[in-house]
């Protein structure tokens, strides 16, 4: 008999779908693969609690979700939220929010779970040389996780430098002047060097999440975002200077001028790449390797095999 399940991964700037449908015969197919931009996380950081908006627009993709989630008949769904969720005094408004319109409980997962499901989605479609440094830079923090042989996570972390965050703390003037860039820079780059993380050691790095797919898709010069396209690209330590240099330079109207860029996202691109600079800048070859699997491939396969 098939089973089919929904897995939603709800961020602090983005909220995606993922369905798949496991046939008699054992196979695993994709339905469908939806990505929102809510922007769940505005300004969490400042006053620890989700803004009217902010919920607003989260619920309007929640009944999006919903009407094809009845539409493909799921048998199970997951919902999991992860950093801004965590942060928040007024998380019961999202939680009944998600079982009023998915019928299912708000999930906010562990750092540690976190990383193992991200660790195993990516891993799912992209192959690297161990050890290998898995990152998400995600809008409220950035996930680090150490994967080494037989895909096993030696460490991970989770770090509150996201490009909601670091935008809204730190680049406050549109484009942001060279002071507050300097300023981000030094608080991501105390982040990453306290993080306890060799990068010496890594032989590999692969990215997820918006930030790194929209450098890649900007390095690659897409009229129409393509997932089989940006997914396995590797993106050199000069592409993604010159791109965060560029974003930097630009006001985020301009930016969102780019039919790839959704407005949401152009508003902290430019805080998003310069957290994807510094890591780069610490991984021996300065090479990334940017991955269109990632935590909610883990959540979606982890599901169907508890089915």
């Amino acid at each position: 008999m098939s089973y089919t399940v929904a897995a939603v991964d709800c961020g602090t700037n983005s909220i995606r779908l993922l369905v798949l449908r496991r046939a008699d015969s054992g196979e695993v197919e994709e339905l469908i693969r939806l990505v929102r931009l809510a922007r769940l996380g505005q300004g969490v950081d400042a006053t620890q609690e989700f803004h009217p908006d902010a919920l607003q627009r989260t619920f309007v993709i929640l009944d999006e979700f919903a009407g094809i989630i009845a539409d493909l008949g799921v048998d199970r769904t997951r919902f999991v939220a992860t950093s801004a969720t965590r942060d928040v005094t007024n998380r019961e408004v999202l939680a009944d929010g998600v079982r009023e319109r998915l019928g299912t409980d708000l999930d906010v997962i562990t750092g540690d779970e976190e990383a193992r499901l991200s660790a195993a989605g990516v891993l799912s479609g992209v192959t690297s040389p161990r050890p290998t440094l898995i990152f998400d830079i995600g809008g409220g923090s950035t996930e680090l996780v150490v994967v080494g042989e037989d895909d096993q996570v030696e460490s991970s972390i989770s770090l509150n430098i996201g490009a909601v965050r670091i935008n809204e703390r730190f680049l406050p003037t549109d484009p942001p002047t060279a002071d507050e860039v300097a300023a981000a820079r030094s608080f991501i780059a105390d982040q990453l060097d306290g993080a306890g993380v060799d990068f010496s050691a890594i032989a590999s790095a692969i990215g997820v999440a918006g930030t790194v797919t929209s450098v890649a898709a900007d390095h690659l010069g897409l009229t129409e975002y393509s997932r089989e396209a940006v997914h396995r690209t590797t993106l050199s330590r000069e592409t993604i200077r010159e791109a965060n240099h560029r974003w930097l330079g630009m006001r985020a109207a301009d930016i969102a001028d780019d039919s790839l860029m959704p407005p949401l996202r152009a508003s902290v691109i430019g805080a998003g790449s310069t957290i994807l600079d510094e890591i780069a800048q610490r991984v021996p070859s300065g090479e990334v390797i940017v991955s269109e699997t990632d935590i909610l491939d883990g959540i979606a396969h982890q599901l169907l095999a508890e089915s």
